[in-house]
């Protein structure tokens, strides 16, 4: 029989993703205690009567504290993580936190820091790493059959509905810092050993812009790496309001010495058109008419279940505390060096210069 060490989770954010986390951790067996916290009362308690949550509030240290809490989901809005981050690592609490770490490489910094001296358990929601292709991607690389890779592209787009919603929640929360940082993760994760040295990068404004937000429609940039590998990554976020992709429509390409890989991510192969609408995962009064299934970043649900990325990366989480297995999740410095290298790309395309990594602050 297989011990598993039974489990207490705090939620911190009772969002869309973090609802969805608690629910999933919910039906894990390993699982016998949820805490819900959320500046919003109201909402802490509905998400934790939908969970059967043993606890709730609006004290988000009142969850963390509770003496049942072994590990701490951190589902708050992007620039509001440092905080209950901090207080979890204080009190020996395992931590899962969505991506981005932080806004800021001293918050950032401060985090890093604080789990390596605490040598803390705290891994980041770069929830790309466990859709399966990536996932089968990664063994490729593992197992050497594209050789060594020399080349990376990688490109997702999405609805400007879905660029204003994140701008309003939070003007740090751009496209690149906040989107394009799943694909930054996922070429540092397939080239892991080597690290980005330079980004040169161009953006251009429009409809952001005209929208009120000082932010680009379009990023592209070029990522050299200490190994000689050139990347090319870009990112949009601002295209119709009603395309049909419900989330990441995206492309990413390995070029290696002995093969290469070509991971059409877009959906354009399951279209659905609905004279009644089809809901969006993350806008609660946005819906589209023509989609593409499955395009959803967190992933789907279907016949009474969620499928996807979130729910595969949060089940390895918790089997990973509850068994000890070994799981990909980003570790907090994997995560510190993928948010400055999207600093970076911001500051590459405002100052029309390359960057060199690390940052000069």
């Amino acid at each position: 029989m297989i011990a598993r060490e039974p489990l207490g989770i705090a939620v911190v954010g009772a969002g869309r993703i973090g609802a969805l986390r608690a629910r999933l951790a919910s039906e894990h067996s390993a699982v016998n205690f949820i805490a819900v916290a959320d500046a919003d009362p109201e909402r802490a308690r509905d998400t934790a009567q939908k969970v059967g949550a043993q606890f709730h509030s609006s004290d988000n240290l009142a969850a963390i504290s509770r003496p049942e809490v072994s590990a701490v989901i951190v589902a708050t809005s992007e620039g509001e993580h440092v905080e209950p981050v901090m207080q979890a690592l204080e009190r020996g609490k395992a931590v899962l936190v969505e991506k981005p770490l932080a806004l800021t490489l001293g918050e950032a910094d401060r985090i890093v820091a604080e789990t390596e001296r605490r040598k803390a358990n705290l891994r980041v929601g770069y929830s790309r790493r466990y859709k399966e292709r990536y996932l089968i991607a990664k063994e490729q690389v593992i197992q050497g059959r594209v050789g060594k890779i020399v080349g990376a592209s990688a490109r997702v787009f999405n609805s400007r509905s879905q660029a204003l919603a994140m701008l309003r929640r939070n003007p740090g929360a751009t496209p690149v810092v906040d989107a394009l940082t799943y694909y930054v993760d996922l070429v540092n994760w397939f080239l892991e050993g080597a690290h980005v040295t330079e980004v040169f990068a161009r953006g251009q404004k429009g409809v952001l812009k005209a929208a009120g937000h000082d932010t680009d429609d379009v990023n592209w940039a070029i990522l050299s790496y200490s190994d000689g590998t050139v990347a090319n990554l870009g990112v949009s976020y601002a295209l119709p309001a009603k395309y049909p992709a419900l989330g990441h429509a995206a492309r990413v390409e390995l070029l290696g010495t002995e093969g290469v890989m070509i991971l059409d991510d877009d959906h354009t192969d399951q279209l659905m058109y609905s004279e009644k609408g089809v809901p969006h995962v993350y806008l609660p009064d946005h819906s589209v008419n023509m989609v593409f299934l499955q395009s959803g970043t967190p992933g789907d649900w279907a016949l009474g279940d969620f499928w996807g990325p979130i729910a595969n990366e949060t089940r390895a989480w918790l089997d990973h505390l509850a068994l000890g297995k070994p799981c990909v999740l980003a570790t907090p410095r994997e995560a510190r060096n993928a948010l400055e290298v999207t600093l970076a790309i911001e500051r590459s395309a405002a100052t029309r210069r390359p960057v060199a990594l690390p940052i000069a602050e």
